[in-house]
């Protein structure tokens, strides 16, 4: 698996983050069948992805890119759809997210082998 298609793959289970948890807010404590079977498949899809993704991607990075992202994008779409307020501090703090996870990703590259043995003590 690339590198390219590694960071792909997280990025797609940074936006299922995001649809999950709007999927959570939407289900009123699992009493809403639709918005609960939505968030048990993209949170399942959304965990195995960034599964996948460590294999090659720091487990530190790959979280903080999937979190990031994943924040991100709930609130803004919480704010695009007018459950939330916007202002103007809170879409500089959220650009302060994104940038941070696109800063991680632009770091130089330390990929971790695909098969690694576990420290030895």
């Amino acid at each position: 698996m690339t590198a390219k298609f590694t960071w792909a793959i997280l990025l797609v289970s940074a936006v299922l983050e995001a649809v999950w948890a709007t999927a959570l807010g939407l289900s009123d404590g699992f009493s809403q069948a639709l918005p609960t079977v939505v968030f048990a498949v993209t949170a399942s899809l959304s965990m195995i992805g960034l599964g996948i993704a460590v294999k090659r991607i720091p487990l530190g990075t790959a979280y903080a890119v999937w979190v990031g992202i994943g924040a991100a994008l709930t609130v803004g779409w919480a704010m695009a759809t007018g459950v939330e307020p916007a202002s103007p501090l809170k879409l500089l703090f959220i650009a302060g997210i994104v940038g941070c996870a696109a800063g991680l990703k632009a770091l130089p590259a330390e990929e971790r082998d695909e098969v690694t043995e576990p420290a030895q003590p």
